[in-house]
């Protein structure tokens, strides 16, 4: 019997560690669950461009061979703009970082250092108030596990990089306290994408996936997903 498979691709400043939550409750339905971590270029991280990150995520694709691919702020533009190496998966986008036409009309020519100091400049205060509906043990876990990240990819991520719209089903997350990616960004999206919108009242940008509520919204994009396959 063939086992489904779901590749989940983190966002900047995190890691496959982000999807423990909803590992659990695909892998609990039988899924194969892939979530790997996006690595700095041979060059260093500095030099970590977003095409870098879009050639792992492919190679990802290829290999997994996945039935849904799922990804989150940074991981929704990746999966958007990688999508064609997934050969017709659904998609699922959590507060995906926009494509182009959505982002900020002409941003600045360099918005971050070449290294974002995430991991060394993190404190636990910082990492709960990214996460006001998470529990106390996911703001240290998280706190913990939070890194740097290429200045370079989210430069180039900023200016809003164009897509080919899918062709596959998609399901756009919207968090409704999202203070990063605005929730009228990605319903705006959603419906150029003509997307199922799953709204999530009170979640933040992180929320879905490491929030209190993250194994309920797993299985409602896990239902969805088998509906739409």
């Amino acid at each position: 019997m063939q086992v489904d498979s779901v590749l989940m691709i983190h966002g900047a400043g995190g890691g496959g560690w982000e999807w423990s939550s909803w590992s659990r409750v695909f892998a609990a339905a039988g899924w194969r669950v892939s979530a790997p971590d996006l690595m700095p270029a041979a060059a260093g991280l500095a030099d970590t461009s977003l095409r870098d990150y879009e050639a792992q995520v492919r190679d990802w694709m290829r290999a997994v061979q996945p039935r849904l691919v799922i990804g989150a702020s940074l991981g929704g533009l990746l999966a958007l703009r990688c999508h064609a190496a997934a050969a017709g998966a659904a998609l699922v986008l959590v507060n995906p970082m926009p494509p182009a036409g959505f982002a900020p009309a002409s941003p600045p020519a360099r918005i971050y250092p070449d290294i974002v100091p995430w991991r060394s400049t993190a404190s636990l205060a910082s990492t709960a108030r990214t996460l006001p509906d998470a529990n106390p043990s996911s703001w240290h876990d998280a706190w913990r596990r939070w890194r740097d990240e290429s200045g370079r990819v989210l430069n180039e991520a900023a200016t809003g990089p164009g897509i080919q719209h899918p062709a596959a089903p998609v399901l756009m997350i919207v968090s409704a306290a999202d203070r990063d990616v605005t929730p009228s960004t990605s319903r705006a999206l959603a419906t150029a994408l003509s997307a199922d919108v799953l709204e999530l009242p009170g979640a933040s940008h992180v929320g879905p996936l490491l929030g209190r509520s993250a194994p309920i919204v797993a299985a409602r994009v896990l239902n969805w997903g088998a509906l739409r396959n």
